[in-house]
């Protein structure tokens, strides 16, 4: 199943996911490292009048960030729809749509809120950290005991110094009370967010399955 970006835009709501697949040497590392076709992952924020909005992280600073109104590397929040043709036609990426059922609710969208003003413009890990974080992610809690388990802070509330996409979108999943808290954020890789893995959602919420987006060229 495929639909043109105008309507995947119109149909978007909060929580929903948005995962890419690139073909370039960095994005099929990130694909093989993560036995996944995705190696990008975000998540809409959708609020009252505002236009559809992008949650995510990237090295990139091409669009204004709509939360501090400036172009900032790392942790920012886009208009949705640009976001969608950078990564497509900038990036060479696909992109695919996967929805939240049942969609957030009044509570879950205060949530999002205080993830953004709290996250956003976190730095975007360096090459060398991000390889290092996820092998730790990897590491049995038993072998590497976590902060949240020696401080009883969940994940959504304690800082992070750098974040990559997937720990952005579990940390703002976590606070919404859809993932468990005590994991930790660097577990979490885009290919957790495609339909071939189990994320294992709280309260009877899933993600359905991936569909298409056509992005039109730039």
């Amino acid at each position: 199943m495929s639909i043109s970006l105008d309507e995947a835009v119109e149909l978007t709501r909060t929580g929903d996911v948005w995962v890419f697949r690139g073909r370039s040497v960095p994005d099929r590392a990130i694909q093989l490292t993560t036995n996944s076709p995705v190696n990008h992952v975000g998540m809409a924020v959708v609020l009252d009048d505002m236009p559809p909005l992008m949650w995510h992280a990237e090295l990139g600073k091409s669009l204004p960030d709509m939360w501090s109104g400036s172009h900032q590397r790392g942790v920012q929040l886009h208009d949705l729809r640009d976001a969608v043709c950078v990564w497509a036609n900038r990036y060479g990426q696909r992109a695919w749509l996967r929805q939240l059922d049942p969609p957030a609710d009044a509570e879950m969208e205060r949530a999002v809120l205080r993830t953004v003003a709290r996250l956003d413009g976190t730095p975007f890990p360096s090459t060398a950290q991000l390889a290092w974080r996820w092998l730790r992610g990897r590491v049995p809690a038993v072998r590497m005991p976590t902060l949240a388990r020696r401080s009883g802070t969940p994940a959504s509330d304690r800082a992070l110094e750098t974040a990559y996409c997937a720990e952005v979108v579990a940390v703002t999943y976590e606070a919404m009370g859809l993932l468990p808290a005590g994991r930790r954020p660097n577990w979490y890789d885009p290919g957790r967010f495609w339909s071939g893995d189990d994320l294992g959602l709280a309260a009877g919420a899933r993600l359905g399955a991936e569909i298409e987006v056509r992005v039109p060229p730039r």
